[in-house]
């Protein structure tokens, strides 16, 4: 099995080649090759590429990585299935290609020249091109070689080497447990609040940012698993509260569902101010990407077409907040920085309820994460000791509060749920300032770009009058 990952390199070319070709780990360059380069004069030759088509700067070239199973594969067989994928994928760039040998596991290094020897265009991959293409060419020359490959369902994304072992291993990691976790808390959980009480209760700390963070305690950096799977985004997971768990699992509904509110049927007016702005350059836009006279689009203007999908999503905003001049616009931003002021302040005013009662609801947390630790520790198992006094001195706060355990379970699934809810609202009235202030960054150069296409569509004109 190989899991392949490419890298943009912009360093010095002559110390990534000089990394690659290590004797110390090629058995002394046996295990390396060239494809449309001489050897020990590689850099040289991406060099003179490069500057017979004038393209000397940018990304200097880019460096695959493939990295097979532990135990596998041999040496001789990685470098061939190395060689096979330049000669497929990298025919007409010069590689350098080495296996090295000197860690765990077998790892095979591509590196080639950013620019196409033979076209002189610059190499450019898209996420959808490296399914598509180059982890499709890697695994098929893996089953032709008998060797086993990443299949559906399977983490696609890159994982560090150590949770790559232990995963090939069908040993747990920090990651499944995690996911674990978070999956029988969603299934326990009755809201959002309630949801992020049950994961501190099984000893996460939880950061709500711009996404929503998990760590266990002594853990030094915080888990977002939500970048890897919908489900765990905080959306997900109030949807996935809500009962639709299964059908989200199942790929029968996404874990983010867009419920545009009911508005009933409203006759549009008449444009005027941005608004009316927005719908031309909109107009000019789409008329630029369909004409085919004059054959060349400048780079700016084709650029400009391929955000038209942004500036929709502008003019909608203008729209449903009735924004056509510049006074509209400061006022609804004096609103908005208003209402982000009061956020703010209900925030601040949770965070210190929170902190007063955090001694409490650390040893609420405590009481019970380590139960089972003190259950064991009861029976005779040694090793429980620090996790049976952190327990029995969590049993001794709770004790000496005045309030009832449940009543205070209750109250801090409510602050907490209070704080997700508020950090919600905090995160849309940001979108909103920064979608104000690209709006009013946007609009000079809009207004020059229809003067622009209207005077290209003039002399258009008049050449067909002309004819």
């Amino acid at each position: 099995m190989a899991v392949t990952k490419i890298l943009a390199r912009s360093a010095r070319l002559d110390r990534i080649i000089q990394y690659v070709l290590n004797g110390g780990k090629t058995d002394g360059h046996i295990l390396t090759a060239h494809q449309n380069c001489d050897p020990g004069r590689e850099c040289r030759q991406m060099l003179d590429t490069k500057r017979e088509v004038g393209k000397m700067g940018g990304r200097q070239c880019y460096h695959i990585i493939q990295s097979f199973k532990p135990g596998e594969v041999s040496p001789e067989l990685a470098l061939e299935i190395a060689k096979e994928f330049a000669a497929e994928y990298l025919a007409n760039y010069e590689v350098v290609i080495a296996t090295h040998i000197d860690k765990g596991h077998i790892h095979s290094h591509l590196v080639f020249n950013s620019v196409n020897a033979q076209t002189g265009e610059k190499y450019h991959v898209t996420t959808q091109e490296y399914y598509q293409q180059i982890r499709a060419v890697s695994d098929r020359l893996c089953r032709e070689h008998g060797l086993s490959v990443l299949m559906a369902g399977q983490p696609s994304q890159a994982v560090s080497y150590a949770e790559w072992v232990r995963q090939s291993k069908g040993q747990p990691t920090f990651r499944t447990m995690l996911e674990a976790d978070l999956h029988t808390a969603i299934d326990g959980a009755n809201d959002l609040g309630h949801f992020y009480l049950l994961m501190e209760h099984k000893g996460y700390e939880i950061y709500h940012g711009n996404r929503l963070g998990f760590r266990l305690r002594g853990q030094g950096r915080f888990m977002y698993p939500g970048r890897r799977n919908g489900l765990f985004t905080e959306e997900g997971i109030r949807a996935a509260i809500e009962g639709n768990l299964t059908a989200i699992e199942a790929g029968l509904r996404p874990a983010n569902l867009r419920r545009p509110a009911y508005r009933p049927y409203k006759k549009h007016p008449k444009y005027t101010g941005f608004m009316a702005l927005y719908v031309h350059y909109l107009y000019v836009l789409g008329k630029a990407g369909q004409r085919q006279y004059p054959p060349k689009v400048t780079p700016r203007l084709r650029q400009e077409v391929t955000r038209a999908e942004r500036y929709r999503a502008q003019l909608a905003f203008l729209r449903e907040n009735e924004i056509s001049t510049p006074e509209e616009m400061s006022a609804f931003e004096a609103r908005t920085e208003e209402t982000l002021a009061d956020l703010t302040k209900q925030r601040t005013i949770l965070n210190v309820r929170k902190k007063r009662r955090k001694k409490l609801y650390d040893a609420l947390a405590d009481a019970e994460a380590l139960a089972p630790a003190a259950r064991l520790y009861g029976e005779g198992l040694s090793g429980m000791e620090e996790e049976f006094v952190r327990y029995m001195d969590a049993l001794d706060v709770l004790e000496g509060c005045p309030i009832p355990r449940d009543r205070l379970t209750a109250e801090k699934a409510d602050v907490y749920r209070q704080l997700a809810e508020v950090n919600r609202q905090i995160r849309a009235e940001r979108k909103k300032l920064a979608l104000c202030r690209e709006i009013r960054e946007n609009l000079p150069r809009m207004e020059q770009d229809i003067q622009n296409i209207e005077m290209k569509d003039e002399v258009i004109r008049d050449d067909d009058r002309r004819r």
